[in-house]
C-alpha cells in the first residue's frame, strides 16, 4: 500500500551501547566475548534468521541488524578480518565473500542495481530509495548497468554523507515498501531519474515503464510537472520528447536514440513484412527509399535471439524479406547505449548512399506484392 514520504517524517532515533556494570572481574568479561566472538568467526555460524534478511537484501547486512541478530561489533569485525565477509561503508558488509565482478548468476547486472539500492537503504535506516536505485528494486529496465547508492532523507536529519553514497533532498512524495524499507513511487521514481541519470537510461526506463503497462502517456504530463522548477528541467524535457515510441526494449530505445542523433529517424517501427498473402517478418526499423525498395535495421537482443531455435528463425525471417529483392537487410548486436556500437552511423552512412531521403512514413504492415 502507497504511503507519504516526507521531509518532515517521523525521526530515528541514535541509541549509545554503555558497558555494563556487573561487578564480575575484567578477565571473565573477556573470556566471555571470546566465547560469543568464536560462534561467528565463520559464514555458516552466522544466525539463520540474519542469513535469510541478508538473502532479501541483495547478500547486505547493517551493523543494527546485525547487533539485533546477537553478533557484536568485534564479531563483525573479525568476518571482515578473516574475508568472510566486507565492509562496504559505514555500518553497511557484505555478507558475499566472492567479490561483486566475479559473481555469476542469471541476473548479474540487477543484482548489482539493486545492490546498490539496498547499500543506501542500509546505510541511511531512515531514507527512502531515489531515483535509479528507487526504479531498480521496482524492476524497471534500461538502467546503467552500475549505479551509485541514493536515497533520500528529512532535511533536518543529520547531513552528514556515507563514503561511496548520494543524498537528495527532495519534499514530499509517495512511497511504496520493499522488504519494509521505503522506496519512491513509479511516476516519482521516473521523474527523480529523468533528472540525474544519463539521457539514453532515463528515456529508455520510462520507455519500458510504458511499454510494460505501468504506467501510461498520461503520466508523461505528470513527470513533467514533477520535475518543474529543478535542476537540469530545460534539458530533462527535451528528452520527454524522445520518449513515445514502440520500442520492444531497451536495445531497441538505444538504437532509436542513436538514429535520431546521426539524422536518421525510422520512417516505421515494428513493421509486418508480407508478400503475397504470407507473413514474412516484423522488422525492428525500417526506411523507404525513392526507388520502392525497403531497408530495415534488426538488433540481435541476447534475451530474444538465442539459442539455435531463434537463430533459425531469425536467418527464415531474413532470407524471406531479402529473397524478395525489395528489402535490405542490417543487423547490429544489442547496445548497451545509444554510442555502444556506433549504430546510428553505420546506418546513416549506409541510407545516404542508398538515396534514402527523410521525411518518409510507413504503416504497420506493408504488402511486398
Amino acid at each position: 500500500m502507497e504511503q507519504t514520504r516526507s521531509t518532515a517524517a517521523q525521526g530515528f532515533e541514535y541509541f549509545h551501547r554503555l558497558p555494563l556494570s556487573t561487578g564480575a572481574p575484567s578477565g571473565l568479561q573477556c573470556r566471555r566475548r571470546s566465547r560469543c566472538d568464536l560462534r561467528v568467526r565463520n559464514p555458516e555460524t552466522v544466525p539463520a534468521q540474519l542469513r535469510a534478511l541478508a538473502a532479501c537484501q541483495e547478500e547486505l547486512v547493517s551493523i543494527t541488524q546485525c547487533a539485533a541478530a546477537g553478533i557484536s561489533k568485534h564479531a563483525v569485525l573479525r568476518l571482515v578480518r578473516s574475508g568472510a565477509w566486507a565492509r562496504i561503508t559505514r555500518g553497511v558488509y557484505d555478507t558475499n565473500s566472492v567479490p561483486v565482478r566475479d559473481r555469476v548468476c542469471a541476473d548479474y547486472h540487477d543484482h548489482v542495481r539493486r545492490r546498490a539500492a539496498w547499500i543506501g537503504l542500509l546505510a541511511y535506516p531512515d531514507g527512502a530509495a531515489t531515483g535509479g536505485c528507487a526504479l531498480a528494486l521496482l524492476g524497471v529496465g534500461g538502467l546503467p548497468s552500475e549505479l551509485a547508492p541514493e536515497v533520500s532523507r528529512p532535511t533536518w536529519m543529520d547531513a552528514g554523507v556515507r563514503p561511496g553514497t548520494v543524498l537528495r533532498r527532495y519534499g514530499t512524495f509517495p512511497v511504496v515498501q520493499r522488504h519494509g524499507r521505503d522506496v519512491a513511487e513509479l511516476v516519482h521514481a521516473l521523474a527523480q531519474g529523468l533528472l540525474t541519470l544519463p539521457r539514453d537510461h532515463a528515456v529508455a526506463a520510462i520507455c519500458d515503464a510504458l511499454r510494460e503497462d505501468r504506467i501510461c502517456l498520461a503520466d508523461l504530463e505528470r513527470i513533467r510537472t514533477l520535475i518543474r522548477g529543478r535542476r537540469g528541467v530545460v534539458v530533462a524535457r527535451t528528452w520527454l520528447e524522445l520518449v513515445p515510441g514502440r520500442d520492444a526494449s531497451p536495445s531497441e530505445s538505444f538504437t532509436r536514440l542513436s538514429l535520431i542523433d546521426h539524422g536518421v529517424p525510422p520512417d516505421g517501427q515494428q513493421i509486418v513484412f508480407r508478400s503475397g498473402g504470407t507473413f514474412l517478418g516484423r522488422v525492428d526499423f525500417a526506411w523507404v527509399l525513392p526507388d520502392g525498395r525497403y531497408v530495415v535495421l534488426e538488433i540481435d537482443g541476447r534475451e530474444f535471439h538465442s539459442g539455435n531455435e531463434m537463430l533459425a528463425d531469425d536467418a527464415t525471417r531474413q532470407n524471406g524479406l531479402v529473397g524478395t529483392d525489395r528489402v535490405i537487410v542490417l543487423r547490429f548486436p544489442a547496445p548497451r547505449d545509444s554510442a555502444d556500437g556506433d549504430i546510428g552511423g553505420q546506418a546513416a552512412e549506409r541510407l545516404h548512399q542508398l538515396g534514402w531521403v527523410p521525411g518518409g512514413s510507413i504503416g504497420p504492415v506493408v504488402h511486398l506484392d
